[in-house]
């Protein structure tokens, strides 16, 4: 299918113990055997020995040894592409693995684009689009539930639930067509209520799958989490305690903070995008207020907000301010400075705003591990659980559902005003398309090359 053989180093550049070098396309075995030598300066012949078989050799840049190395070959189409595919292993070094590079370019393979080893997989019908995506997301993997849902997709998991769809959508399109063109022998009597039920079920299992895409951003990118309150309550000191290091200036200082501080950090398990505020107060200096403006953006972001409050000091009505601001929210009260002298309790906030609320200190690290389990519960044990199912994690993705689901949609419309059964068959060939789309059976060139540009070099 291609004219050109591709090569690129498919480790991470920089000193290892071994790197790769990947060779695939039609001139991949007559490449190497250009290259490829045993110790008494012979071809190894390559051509000849079977596939997925390894062989020790030494790879030559005309006289001259550049590295001794493993080389396994797999013949066509029992490959990641699908092409005959040449891997040689060298050691790590960064020299090493450009010189063979190097030398391989110039005997007649060219440097892979990123993503075009992946991307021929796809074109040559080794994977479909949703395991492409999850290549580059299980790359990517910031926490254990990101890769296991990665690994999901790449196994098909996602795959074979859009296929399930599809059938089903088709042997309906496939019973209409036919009916219509012979109905002598096909009785649509009674067919409305049937496809309607139908349709519902499938449409349900596709609205599951679009309504719980934000819980595949979460698996993928992390919780995005934003620590609010009035200046000097500690938010700073959390975001350090949490981070493990000083990710923020800390003073006595009220206002210290001026902007937001991101910190991606892990956890325990739980993958977070932890946004340090500015406090939030009635303020004349325009760098501050720059500030409040910026952290009320951190909150319209946030899937989880943390509300500290300082335990030292009364409530106020700045507390019931920023209530206001965050109850829409999934939110955390934090009741910090519990290590010294305490003016207000537990209980007196709980009444107050009926939130889950946790007593820490900041500044001795006290409460964090109970602050861990509280996210966890919230977010992996209670409604948003990743233990069993597939989530969508691309927008992409969720598009082309949202397209199937819409359609579906018309469909029933379409029944419930008792519409001809040709206008069923359109709809429902549009929701096909859409999860067609969706697993790359139904998809332009402008498309695959977008999606294949975001994967590393060598992949």
């Amino acid at each position: 299918m291609f004219d050109t053989t591709i090569a690129a180093i498919a480790t991470s550049l920089g000193p290892s113990g071994v790197g790769k070098v990947r060779i695939s396309g039609a001139d991949s075995f007559s490449i190497i055997s250009k290259i490829a030598f045993n110790n008494k300066r012979e071809a190894l012949f390559v051509k000849e020995m079977e596939s997925h078989t390894i062989h020790h050799g030494y790879i030559y840049d005309d006289d001259v040894v550049i590295d001794e190395v493993l080389i396994l070959l797999m013949k066509a189409p029992r490959t990641f592409t699908g092409e005959d595919t040449v891997e040689i292993d060298c050691h790590g070094g960064v020299m090493v693995m450009q010189k063979i590079l190097e030398t391989v370019i110039k005997n007649g393979a060219t440097l892979a684009e990123p993503g075009e080893f992946s991307k021929r997989a796809f074109l040559n019908g080794k994977m479909d689009l949703t395991k492409a995506e999850s290549v580059i997301d299980l790359i990517n993997s910031s926490n254990k539930f990101a890769m296991d849902n990665s690994i999901k997709h790449l196994t098909g998991k996602l795959f074979d639930k859009i296929t399930i769809l599809r059938k089903a959508l088709l042997h309906e399109i496939a019973y209409i067509e036919a009916a219509l063109d012979d109905p002598e022998h096909y009785d649509l009597t009674g067919y409305e209520g049937e496809l309607r039920d139908k349709l519902l079920k499938i449409k349900e299992d596709i609205d599951v799958l679009i309504n719980t895409s934000d819980n595949g951003r979460i698996l993928k990118e992390g919780i995005n989490v934003a620590i609010v309150g009035e200046p000097n309550v500690g938010k700073s000191t959390l975001l350090n305690a949490i981070s493990g290091y000083d990710a923020a200036i800390v003073t006595d200082i009220a206002g210290t903070t001026r902007d937001v501080i991101t910190e991606h950090v892990m956890f325990g398990n739980i993958s977070l995008n932890i946004m340090d505020t500015a406090g939030i107060r009635e303020t004349t200096d325009p760098i501050e207020l720059i500030g409040v403006n910026r952290t009320l953006k951190a909150v319209k972001d946030a899937d989880l907000v943390l509300f500290m409050v300082d335990s030292t000091t009364p409530i106020n009505d700045y507390e019931d301010e920023i209530y206001d601001l965050v109850k829409e929210k999934q939110v955390i009260m934090l009741l910090n400075k519990v290590d010294r002298s305490t003016v207000v309790t537990e209980d007196e906030y709980v009444e107050r705003y009926n939130l889950p609320i946790i007593s820490v200190s900041a500044k001795e690290g006290s409460g964090v591990e109970l602050l861990q389990q509280k996210i966890s519960d919230m977010f992996f044990n209670g409604e948003v659980t990743f233990n069993n199912e597939v989530y969508v994690t691309g927008v992409r993705q969720k598009q082309c559902l949202i397209e199937a689901s819409n359609s579906i949609a018309n469909v029933l419309h379409s029944i419930e005003n008792h519409m001809p059964e040709d206008f069923f068959s359109i709809d429902i060939m549009a929701a096909y398309a859409a999860l067609g789309r969706m697993i790359g059976e139904e998809v332009g060139d402008d498309l695959v090359n977008e999606i294949f540009s975001k994967f590393c070099m060598g992949k």
